[in-house]
């Protein structure tokens, strides 16, 4: 399995899942994908589920689910875990399998979700009794290198401080991160969608302490001819140092690089924030433009520290292609400003 060029040095046993609950009460099972329609219809801007050792039986379920005009799904909440093997992370309505491992997974939904508008998201409207049925399936492929962050608790004990705590807010453990391509459908207002699209899928087991967490600026994308990006990064210090990685994909292997234009969390608003970007690396300067589009919000969150939340997409133009890729921002509250 390593030798596999998806493999990024990873094994089969880096997909499967805890059986038992871990023994250290902070660690964290965690996997999450994002997905959007190659015909702009429909977005999947985070699908996720982070089961902690904590409450191990009752792990945290997120759907987001964008559909046209303007429309956002939410499913999130906490639901019980379905025991399902090492391959397989199930709670509620919402299972994540494991196909082949590094190169297939399928992920489905069945369940009622709160349904609204992204303006009545932003402005804290959404009625949550407003529900509707959803029903999707996704079958992911995988296109690109694993992107790995190797935190181990070995290599944050020998780092700075400073370091060492924007190490720990990506998590203390591991975590990957890879491009996919897929298919599927969604059942939504009595209608059948078929679709094919791309994204990215995140997995990963970790102690993750989120106090003094400042917030990021995450953005990921594949374009049609197979080259792709992704980059973290969290805001500078006063000095000017930062956590700041990235990769281009080159078709064929992942080139480490770094954000040099990054477009942090500064307007809440429904679509067409400009989000364009560039990433330095050994293949020399790539500039992406880039504006929303699937758009959902937190706003007003005390529980995190006062940031606001940015999960969506977004159209990438790059030499004549476009793609709909991910973008996850979060900014304190009095560094942003509402806009409906």
């Amino acid at each position: 399995m390593t030798d596999h060029p998806m493999a990024s040095g990873l094994t089969a046993e880096h997909e499967r899942f805890f059986v038992a609950c871990p023994a250290d009460p902070e660690m964290r099972e965690s996997f999450s994908f994002w997905f959007f329609d190659d015909e702009g219809r429909f977005g999947f801007p985070r699908i996720g589920i982070e089961r902690e050792a904590t409450n191990w039986a009752n792990p945290r379920v997120q759907c987001n689910v964008t559909a046209p005009g303007g429309i956002v799904m939410n499913g999130a909440g906490r639901d019980s875990a379905n025991e399902g093997g090492a391959d397989t992370l199930s709670a509620g309505p919402l299972e994540f399998r494991c196909i082949e491992p590094l190169r297939r997974w399928r992920v489905r939904w069945n369940r009622d979700v709160t349904v609204g508008t992204i303006e009545q998201q932003i402005t804290n409207t959404l009625d949550s009794a407003r529900r509707k049925a959803l029903a999707w399936e996704i079958e992911l492929e995988m296109a690109a290198p694993a992107w790995v962050q190797d935190n181990s608790p070995e290599k944050v004990a020998q780092m700075a401080e400073r370091e060492a705590r924007e190490a720990a807010a990506m998590g203390v453990g591991w975590r990957l991160e890879q491009l996919v391509r897929g298919t599927g459908w969604i059942t939504f207002d009595g209608e059948t969608h078929q679709f094919s699209g791309r994204g990215i899928r995140i997995k990963r087991q970790s102690v993750r302490p989120l106090e003094g967490f400042r917030g990021h600026c995450w953005q990921s994308a594949l374009f049609p001819d197979g080259r792709g990006f992704g980059y973290i990064a969290y805001p500078p210090h006063e000095d000017g140092s930062m956590f700041n990685q990235a990769y281009v994909f080159d078709g064929e292997r992942l080139h480490p690089a770094k954000a040099t234009v990054i477009p942090w969390l500064r307007r809440i608003t429904a679509e067409g924030d400009d989000v364009s970007l560039e990433l330095e690396s050994a293949l020399g300067t790539m500039r992406v433009e880039a504006g929303t589009r699937f758009s959902t919000f937190r706003v007003g969150n005390p529980d995190i520290g006062g940031l606001n939340l940015h999960q969506g997409g977004a159209e990438y133009r790059f030499e004549g292609m476009r793609a709909f890729g991910m973008i996850e921002r979060s900014a304190h509250e009095s560094l942003t400003a509402i806009e409906v």
